[in-house]
């Protein structure tokens, strides 16, 4: 199944560093746009569909060294297609407003980060696979150390790339303000230092310039 070469609905993400909040940022925005009258679709990657959760649980636990970066890019795009044939793109050709909780920047950058030449490597495989981009997407900035915090705290089972450390952490952040600033067609990024009200508020403010009215029945 080749990639939908025209969508009705609106494709969302949400990226930024471990603990930077954007899934409980992913979840408010949801909930908004359902309350507004939107149909939406939320997921998340790696996961969003049975399959892909099934690769999820491979690449988020275990020791940080499991696989290789070149092994981890290849069980990445595997999740993201079956997640993509199975909910994505069908809901995106339902006119719905798809808001994923990560996507293809994470993985340029995760992996594209653990070693010289694999970004353009992760670039060929989108191309080839994937060929699909957010209308938008949304990073939740926040200070790396304040963020690898947060996600410790969480303790739970998959902290297999919280284990790489701030220094991962704070070239992650780089890399996803630096992506933003090459794209700011389709970046948005948004201060998550703040209170998370505040946080959800300024997302939808910038959310819904981009959608079209919702279909009232």
């Amino acid at each position: 199944m080749p990639a939908p070469e025209a969508r009705r609905g609106v494709f969302i993400t949400f990226e930024g560093i471990d603990g930077s909040g954007k899934s409980t940022q992913a979840k408010r925005l949801a909930e908004a746009l359902v309350a507004a009258g939107f149909e939406v679709e939320l997921t998340r990657e790696p996961g969003g569909s049975e399959g892909a959760e099934q690769i999820r649980s491979l690449v988020l636990e275990g020791d940080p060294d499991r696989w290789s970066p070149e092994t981890e890019i290849l069980l990445f795009t595997a999740a993201r297609r079956d997640h993509l044939e199975k909910r994505i793109w069908p809901a995106l050709e339902a006119g719905k407003v798809v808001i994923c909780d990560r996507f293809a920047d994470s993985t340029r950058l995760y992996q594209g980060l653990r070693r010289d030449g694999l970004r353009e490597q992760v670039d060929r495989l989108h191309d080839m696979m994937i060929g699909t981009e957010p209308d938008v997407t949304f990073v939740i900035d926040l200070d790396p150390a304040l963020g690898l915090s947060r996600a410790k705290g969480r303790q739970g089972s998959e902290e297999r790339f919280e284990d790489f450390g701030e220094g991962m952490q704070r070239r992650m952040r780089a890399g996803f303000l630096e992506l933003a600033q090459d794209h700011p067609e389709r970046f948005i990024l948004i201060d998550g230092g703040r209170p998370a009200d505040a946080v959800a508020a300024d997302v939808l403010a910038r959310a819904l310039p981009r959608l079209p009215a919702p279909v009232t029945s």
